[in-house]
């Protein structure tokens, strides 16, 4: 009878000690080894075909200056970018959130080396200007290209905003610019029913900027109405389409309107561009435009007003122009 007991109290032991052992080890790979969720693909159709990126992109190199605006707006710091075209090397309104960003070229020259240094898990840039490095650049990194670089920057913005799988936080910030837009128009009344011009002095040369610019576009959003007189100037030969068109100073008095506009183009403080602007608004042509002598001519930030050309200098040049049109 004592034989039989202590059998079966062996045989209860064994039981509990495998039990114990087999609860452990589930434990301990609990532990050891944590399930990863895991990073779930998709792809984006763009100006050069489509890219399939995996997971949320945490390296992003970025490659032309609105995108490094939209980039910033939606809360990512990209680890290379082009350098601003004014600025040393970043616009004065972003500079402060590129600290740290290595440049990686201009928009026109990009330096495909440097960015492969860089690991990006990321490329944005644009088939304007970068259309022929595309197969290298693809080579490093998942790469999405926009079509064009024009004044309609909110489709350019969308298309980036998918590439960073960040499309309802785009939604989000395209929403506030259009509020912003609608307050502004509010707040400006019947002022919006002024004719305009806009006027951009560089180098040796001066444009008349039009519809298809970043300020025309917004102009447009605000209902504002071109110098009628312009109209003529941009015919189906002008070799930037209704984006600007190059004129000689006796083309002058057609830059009036209600109210005038004009900003420079001088990196680095150039002199001959400076001298430019001096030279055209010191000529009696411009002296006797109906806008310079009612006191209606604004002289404005090129880097703000057309060469930044993102969602960010989108809401300055509104702010701007709250400022000079109400005198704020």
């Amino acid at each position: 009878m004592k034989r039989t007991i202590l059998t079966l109290l062996s045989v209860l032991a064994i039981f509990l000690l495998a039990a114990c052992g087999s609860s452990t080890e589930k434990t301990a790979g609990t532990k050891a080894e944590p399930k990863q969720a895991e990073e779930k693909s998709y792809t984006v159709e763009h100006a050069m075909g489509s890219t399939t990126i995996k997971g949320t992109p945490k390296r992003v190199v970025i490659l032309t200056n609105e995108g490094t605006e939209a980039l910033l707006a939606l809360g990512v710091k990209p680890v290379g970018a082009v350098q601003s075209y004014l600025g040393n090397p970043w616009y004065d309104h972003i500079k402060k959130d590129m600290d740290g960003v290595e440049v990686v070229g201009v928009e026109s020259e990009v330096n495909v080396e440097k960015i492969a240094t860089l690991k990006p898990d990321l490329i944005i840039g644009n088939k304007l200007r970068q259309e022929k490095i595309y197969p290298q650049l693809s080579a490093i990194a998942p790469t999405v290209f926009s079509e064009t670089l024009r004044g309609d920057w909110q489709e350019n913005f969308k298309l980036y905003a998918k590439a960073l799988n960040l499309e309802e936080k785009g939604t989000q910030v395209l929403s506030d610019f259009d509020k912003h837009v609608a307050d502004v128009k509010g707040k400006l009344g019947d002022q919006v029913n002024q004719q305009i011009s806009i006027v951009r002095f560089m180098a040796g040369k001066s444009r008349i900027y039009y519809t298809d610019s970043f300020s025309g576009v917004i102009f447009d959003k605000l209902g504002f109405k071109r110098a009628a007189q312009q109209e003529a100037l941009f015919t189906p030969e002008n070799k930037l389409g209704k984006l600007a068109v190059e004129v000689g100073k006796e083309v002058i008095p057609k830059m009036d309107a209600d109210q005038l506009f004009y900003f420079t183009y001088a990196p680095n403080g150039d002199k001959a561009a400076l001298d430019t602007a001096t030279e055209w608004t010191n000529d009696p042509l411009w002296k006797n435009l109906n806008a310079v002598k009612s006191g209606n001519v604004h002289e404005v930030s090129d880097a703000i007003w057309n060469t930044a050309g993102g969602v960010l200098a989108a809401n300055l040049m509104l702010d701007d122009l709250e400022k000079i049109l109400l005198k704020k």
